[in-house]
Parts: C-alpha cells; sequence; structure tokens
C-alpha cells in the first residue's frame, strides 16, 4: 500500500515528503531538511525502513538533512549531477527508477531552477502503470515557478532558458491529470509569487499559473520571468556553498546557555562581536529593550528575516518571553545554519528590569500620527520595504531604504531628527528601528500596521 506523507515546516514554507510502501516496509524521504528526527518518526509510526534520501537539488533557503538522515537511517543519498558535491552521494541519471516494491519514483532531469535539478515521478503498481504524481522541487509551484538567478548574473539567462524546456518539453506533455508536489508553499523567496496551495495538477497550473502561457515564446518567457524578479534573500548564497559540503552537525541544534542578567550585559556588551536578537512583539520590543538588540518577533517570518540579518559568523544571544520561545528560534535558526546561539536572558525583560539594568525604547505611532506628523521638518519617514513594493505606492515624500540594506545607508539619514520607520504591516519597521536604536539614533518611532493601516484609512499615496 502506498505510503504518501507531506512534511510542512512553517518558516520556511518547505513541503518534503515521506514516500513508499507499507508492505515492503520500504521509504523515501524527498528534500528532508535539517532536523529529521520528524522522518524518523513517521518511519518508525509505520514501520518502514528508509532506504533513500533524495534531494532534488542543492538548496539555497534551508540546510539540508540528507547527511544526517542516510547517518541515522542508513539511506543512500540520491541527487542530480553536479561538481559542486563535497560528500557521497550517488548522482542519478535521467530516466533512473528507484523500487519502493510496488512504488516506484522516476527521476526526471529538469534543470532550470538550478543545472543539477531532478523531479521524481511518482507510480503506484496498485493504480496501474501510469505515473500520477510529480515531484517538481523549485521548478513548478502553484502559480509559479523557480526563481533561476541564484547563481548569479552569468547563468541566469541560461537557467531561465533551460527551465522552458523543462516546463514545456519535460513536464506539460505527461497530462493534465498528474498531480504536482512541490517543495515550497506560500510565503517562500524561491520564487517571485508563489500561490497558496501545496498540491496542484498540471492542468490547474496550465489554467492558471502565468508561467505556463502558451503563446510565449522562449525569449518571451524569459523576458516576462526576470522582469520585476526581487533581490534574492542575503543568506541564499551562503547555504548554496554550505550544502554541498561534508556536513559537520547532525544532531540537532546546541541548547544554549540560560544566563543572568549580569552575565547577558558582560557577554553582550560589544556589539560589534555578537549579535542580540529580541524575539518578542514588536509592541513589547518598543516598551522596553535590552540596549542594542535587534528585533525579530518570532513570528513566522522570523526564519527569513533572520536570515537576512544575521550572519553565522559571531554568536547570537537571545531575548524572549520563555524558554519555550528561545528554543523554538534556536531550531529555526538551525535550519538555516545559524549554530551559534551562545545563550538566553534567562527570565527574560523581567529580570532584566528587576536588576535595574540599563533600558532602550522605541516609540510608537498610529498612521494617524503619522500623517499628521509627516510634514514636520523635524520627522523623517522612512519606508524600509522593498523596492517592488514602493513602486506601488509610499507615504507622500517618504525617503526609501530596504531594510536589509539600512545599516549601510545610515549616513543619508539626520540622526537629530525623529525617524518613523514603516513597512508593510510594522515587523520589519521594527527591525529598522531596532537598526537605527543601535546606531545611535536617539528619537526613533515604528508605525504598528504600517502601510496595511495606512491603506485601510485611505490616507493619502505617492506614486511615481
Amino acid at each position: 500500500m502506498l505510503v504518501f506523507e507531506p512534511i510542512y515546516t512553517d518558516g520556511l514554507a518547505q513541503i518534503s515528503y515521506l514516500i513508499g510502501d507499507s508492505k515492503a516496509a520500504v521509504a523515501a524521504v524527498i528534500d528532508p531538511r535539517r532536523d529529521v528526527d520528524v522522518y524518523l518518526a513517521l518511519a518508525r509510526e509505520k514501520g518502514l525502513r528508509i532506504a533513500y534520501a533524495i534531494e532534488t537539488h542543492i538548496h539555497a533557503d534551508f540546510v539540508s538533512g540528507a547527511q544526517a538522515l542516510a547517518e541515522r537511517s542508513g539511506a543512500e543519498i540520491i541527487g542530480g549531477c553536479s561538481p559542486d558535491y563535497a560528500f557521497e552521494l550517488r548522482q542519478a541519471a535521467d530516466g533512473e527508477v528507484l523500487e519502493l516494491g510496488q512504488v516506484s519514483l522516476e527521476i526526471i532531469y529538469s534543470p532550470g531552477h538550478t543545472p543539477e535539478h531532478i523531479s521524481l515521478l511518482l507510480r503506484d503498481g496498485q493504480q496501474g502503470d501510469e505515473p500520477f504524481a510529480l515531484f517538481t522541487g523549485d521548478t513548478l509551484f502553484n502559480l509559479d515557478v523557480g526563481r533561476p538567478d541564484l547563481l548569479g548574473e552569468d547563468s541566469t539567462k541560461q537557467l531561465a532558458a533551460q527551465l522552458y524546456a523543462t516546463l514545456f518539453t519535460r513536464y506539460l506533455p505527461l497530462g493534465e491529470r498528474v498531480e504536482i508536489y512541490p517543495c515550497h508553499g506560500a510565503g517562500s523567496a524561491c520564487g517571485k509569487s508563489i500561490g497558496d496551495r501545496r498540491r496542484s495538477t498540471l492542468g490547474n497550473e496550465l489554467l492558471f499559473n502565468p508561467a505556463l502561457n502558451q503563446r510565449r515564446n522562449e525569449a518571451e518567457f524569459i523576458d516576462w520571468l526576470l522582469s520585476g524578479m526581487p533581490e534574492p534573500p542575503r543568506h541564499y548564497a551562503r547555504l548554496k556553498k554550505l550544502n554541498v559540503r561534508s556536513a559537520t552537525r547532525m544532531h540537532g541544534p546546541n541548547l544554549p546557555a540560560p544566563l543572568s542578567p549580569q552575565e547577558f550585559a558582560e557577554r553582550s556588551a560589544d556589539h560589534s562581536a555578537v549579535q542580540l536578537v529580541d524575539l518578542r512583539s514588536i509592541l513589547a520590543f518598543g516598551g522596553g529593550h535590552v540596549p542594542g538588540a535587534l528585533n525579530i518577533a518570532l513570528q513566522n517570518e522570523f526564519v527569513s528575516w533572520a536570515g537576512w540579518m544575521l550572519d553565522d559568523q559571531r554568536p547570537i544571544y537571545l531575548i524572549g518571553e520563555n524558554s519555550q520561545q528561545i528554543h523554538q528560534a534556536t531550531l529555526q535558526l538551525y535550519r538555516i545554519g545559524l549554530d551559534r546561539v551562545a545563550g538566553y536572558l534567562r527570565n527574560g525583560m523581567t529580570d532584566w528590569q528587576n536588576a535595574g539594568l540599563p533600558l532602550a525604547s522605541v516609540g510608537q505611532w498610529t498612521v494617524h500620527e503619522l500623517n499628521r506628523r509627516r510634514e514636520d521638518p523635524q520627522v523623517q519617514v522612512l519606508d524600509v520595504r522593498a523596492p517592488e513594493e514602493v513602486e506601488q505606492g509610499r507615504v507622500p515624500d517618504a525617503h526609501h531604504a530596504f531594510v536589509a540594506h539600512l545599516p549601510e545607508g545610515l549616513g543619508r539619514l539626520d540622526k537629530g531628527r525623529t525617524v518613523a520607520t514603516y513597512c508593510g504591516s510594522g515587523y520589519r519597521a521594527s527591525i529598522a528601528a531596532s537598526i537605527l536604536k543601535r546606531e545611535g539614533f536617539r528619537d526613533v518611532v515604528n508605525v504598528p500596521g504600517s502601510w496595511i493601516a495606512w491603506q485601510q484609512h485611505d490616507l493619502p499615496v505617492e506614486k511615481h
């Protein structure tokens, strides 16, 4: 009997799959994440041996768990053909079939998102000889396709052309009834704008996915795909390099040390040597925080913005509401290769304030207050959204600096004036506000609700 278990990872919006045959007691895991206990637990529960850990491609947005899964289960690692791999795996050929009892996975070479990308065509003997599902990795998503620009400008157009060929000469001939199971859902930056559905069919995508417009030729497809492509997150290049090396840590994140306020203050005093991350909500952070802390609230966006804003070379110290929040953040950081979580503030801000240690704060303005005060010469309004968002409209006369590049652009701001930051919801604006406070801007305010609230109340909009 077919075993088919999708495993969705919040934050990463990543989907891996355990596929197998319960009668033959054998399975494969497709695109495992770094913390592999979930797959081992499923295999134990269903009485399965994991025979294969399959990589559809060299991932850029999370650390692969293929090596960890192979070490802990005895699975063979299967991947596409690439000279970059520096660990042992079988580089599968186009058309090769992996047998899992009555279930089988056929390798389809499918370059475009990356050169070595493979997809997997699923058959089940109980349902006849025809394939019924395709694991597309990062090639085809609901309403989107994988971006071809993650290896640099030199290869982007060539990969886009390969993506066109994969979609139109390898995928679509499989037939509209074939179900597709991608590696990502909505919220991942591996596409431009991935849809909400975590599974689809080729027929559905033909109807609704703009990338599969059959009236475009290859050149028109490339021009369409590359226009308006957002900047890739900063950590993607680092993870591309990490995922071809031999893994050094395979048994989960280290347990960070709980620190007293005095210990925390001593260890975190040099803000250039360490990274302080406050996981609390934007309103809690604004009310009072450890000076120098960066506010990346532990919400669904956390792992993405931690990847953008943190580096893997400096120790990370966490501040949260409770130890459960600390350990959840540590796990999410582990999934993107940020392993140097050195400690956390025991009992959070309660112990800090009771110890009488310094507090910093960020003001909070509603959108109405921002609208009233935006023309005050002592106020600088700072839009920290991505450029493609700003093009759709902004607060009149707002200065723009994408939050990911704000540290390099501080010289254009006046430390003697109030800076009011806004973004889409206030989440990124609080990251920006915390950077400004850390860098010595004394009067900084965030705008909770930000652009969502601004539009909700029909306040003035400037477009270029």
